[in-house]
């Protein structure tokens, strides 16, 4: 079986695997069980995502995946509910640090865009819904996309409904060292995006609202072919929607956002093989 050669599935596997062990440690704290690491953790709920399934349909699948398991030494399978509570016990900031170590496996060239997408914060029947009389709201995403090797660079996620140009300054800020262009629509036509951006030495090729033939004139001189580079955002929108589902599955908005991290890792890890 050694012979073989090794699948995507299982590169993605090693990919991931080598990341969290350059992110956390083996085990959360002194008194753990030591029965599974954090390592191992991470890869199944990676993987949990790039299949697009259930922690117990993974479970089952991996019991015909000797060499899946002999990548993240796993001698024995972990309950579905011990994974559900490795998920509710990784910080965000866990996410956001493997987040970031995964761009390095990407060649960027820091011509970025912004865009927003929205994610549903449930995948139950309209049927059940109504008769329920439940209101299903929607997550707000926004990625910051590099243009060159489509990798997320960074992720906001709100419930509520904040203008993008409130959700633009943190993320420059956040990301000064990845972003030359900062390339967006009219949505983030705003002052404050536009003095952010200067003061952290990234150039705004944003649109602006055309108020006044001057707004028309400087919109006429933007570079359109640079601009056109937005579009990746758009793609990769709609590559982790289709791939990996245009919903989250868990019911507290914190771990939703979680979800939405994982996502972004995996699409990170998926474009890096």
């Amino acid at each position: 079986m050694d012979t073989l050669p090794k699948s995507q599935l299982l590169r993605f596997v090693e990919q991931a695997m080598h990341l969290a062990h350059r992110a956390v440690a083996p085990y959360s704290s002194k008194f753990s069980k030591r029965r599974y690491t954090l390592h191992q953790h991470i890869v199944l709920l990676c993987l949990k995502v790039r299949k697009n399934t259930t922690y117990r349909t993974l479970l089952d699948e991996l019991i015909e995946m000797p060499r899946i398991r002999k990548a993240i030494n796993l001698d024995e399978l972990p309950a579905p509910s011990t994974l559900c509570k490795a998920f509710n016990r990784l910080d965000m900031a866990v996410w956001r640090v493997l987040l970031n170590l995964s761009i390095t496996l990407l060649p960027t060239n820091g011509i970025v865009g912004i865009d927003a997408s929205g994610f549903d914060r449930s995948h139950a029947s309209k049927h059940y819904t109504k008769r329920t009389k439940l209101t299903i709201h929607q997550l707000k995403v926004t990625l910051l996309v590099d243009t060159k090797a489509n990798a997320i660079i960074d992720v906001h996620v709100t419930t509520t409904r904040r203008h993008d140009s409130q959700i633009a300054p943190s993320l420059i800020e956040r990301n000064t060292g990845d972003i030359a262009v900062l390339l967006g629509d009219k949505g983030y036509d705003d002052q404050k995006v536009r003095a952010v951006a200067h003061e952290e030495n990234v150039r705004p090729l944003i649109k602006h609202r055309e108020f006044s033939s001057l707004h028309e004139a400087w919109n006429a001189r933007i570079d359109a072919e640079l601009y056109g580079q937005r579009s990746q955002n758009e793609t990769v929108n709609s590559r982790i929607k289709r791939k990996y589902g245009a919903f989250v599955r868990s019911r507290h908005w914190w771990n939703q956002f979680r979800e939405i991290a994982i996502v972004c890792l995996t699409h990170n890890l998926d474009r890096s093989l």
